[in-house]
């Protein structure tokens, strides 16, 4: 057996971090100038002061042994749960922060704005690999009837959050939940038959939602016009035809201007022509291509892919159910905000609320991922390799 577990920690995955940390602190500093009235804060200095506290709060996760977590999995979702109803029921008022018809954040003097839904994302990996490895070891032999009782366990433990989040409404976070689930519940143990019926299932209800917008628009259209989701309808026309809906596809048309015009290697370091709105935050990865083009944000992605590899790596090197699971959902998290982010810069998605993980600028975004990423290091610094496995 290797106990050397100084050797066990993953330096490969800490150095592609440092390196997205230090893209994107460089980004910010060269967009600052270009925000214009609504840059009050200075974004490049902010941003460094979240990822040294997110190297804090890793340190201080890599200092207790992962598998604490597990036993502290309902307190930290309760914990979770108790944020997100204190912004469904806006109490209390002084504390609660509305922007662009959302009410997801905290307010605190001195601190800024704090998005709970951000930090549930990994409350839930937490969570349900707690249950996924609490149902395993009960049932050792599978049946139709306890995969089903799986299933059901982590619908009860996945809806509530992910309606919570969806009426703020954010859109965005409730996708990534739904992703992390997804994932998980593909590596739960779960038969594929069973699994294969509830997709068709799941299939048959979108097909069915589907086939009502198109055969009763207008009172489709009503329905969401009249709820949280009235922002919906605006998007998905604006990513089908921004020429034609402007006004929802405006934010679209100028980051496909500003990536093109990018081209091959880009206009320099703070050579910005194309006034993207929100450049700091989701729409990052079109500051990166305009000034460095192609080859420059090529070199990005690459990063982000290797960021997931490295994580696929750990998954497959942890010999403990639990471990495994987390990086799953962690893998599930990162994979798709990556996907839906860079996707809908370059009109292959409708555009989401969804930070580019280590590179957009936000306090609880950045929090989050390095929490992440100190539960993927703990977990591969505590995997033991012996001779046999």
């Amino acid at each position: 057996m290797n106990s050397n577990n100084n050797s066990s920690i993953d330096y490969t995955l800490i150095f592609i971090v440092l390196l997205l940390g230090i893209v994107s602190c460089f980004t910010l500093y060269s967009v600052q100038p270009y925000l214009g009235s609504e840059a009050q804060d200075n974004y490049f200095i902010k941003q460094i002061a979240w990822y040294v506290a997110g190297g804090l709060v890793v340190g201080g996760i890599m200092w207790i042994d992962y598998d604490r977590f597990r036993h502290i999995s309902w307190y930290l979702y309760g914990a979770g749960m108790v944020t997100l109803l204190m912004l469904f029921f806006q109490f209390p008022p002084q504390i609660i922060h509305t922007a662009n018809n959302a009410t997801s954040w905290f307010i605190f003097p001195g601190i800024g704005t704090i998005q709970p839904a951000e930090f549930f994302k990994v409350f839930l990996v937490i969570a349900l690999a707690h249950v996924m490895v609490s149902h395993n070891e009960k049932f050792k032999n599978r049946t139709n009837k306890s995969d089903l009782w799986l299933i059901a366990k982590i619908a009860i433990v996945s809806l509530p959050p992910m309606g919570l989040i969806a009426v703020q409404p954010d859109l965005g976070g409730f996708l990534v939940l739904a992703a992390i689930v997804a994932c998980m519940v593909l590596v739960s143990g779960i038969r594929w038959r069973v699994l294969s019926a509830v997709t068709l299932l799941g299939l048959l209800i979108i097909g069915a939602a589907i086939g009502l917008s198109i055969m009763y628009p207008d009172t489709v259209g009503t329905t969401l016009e009249e709820s949280v989701f009235k922002h919906v309808e605006s998007r998905f026309y604006g990513w089908l035809d921004p020429e034609k809906y402007t006004e929802s596809g405006y934010q679209l048309k100028k980051a496909m201007l500003a990536i093109g015009s990018g081209q091959l290697t880009g206009k320099g370091m703070r050579d910005f022509e194309v006034d993207v709105p929100e450049r700091q935050t989701d729409m990052i990865f079109t500051a990166i291509a305009e000034q460095y083009g192609f080859i420059g944000a090529s070199i990005v992605v690459t990063l982000l892919f290797l960021l997931i590899y490295r994580l696929i790596y750990i998954a497959l090197q942890s010999n403990d159910e639990f471990g495994s699971f987390i990086i799953t959902g962690l893998i599930g998290m990162f994979a798709f905000q990556i996907f839906q982010n860079i996707g809908m810069s370059v009109q292959l998605l409708p555009i989401t609320g969804l930070p580019l993980p280590f590179l957009s600028y936000g306090g609880s975004s950045t929090l989050t991922y390095m929490i992440a990423i100190g539960l993927a290091l703990n977990i591969r610094s505590r995997t033991k390799q012996y001779m046999f496995d």
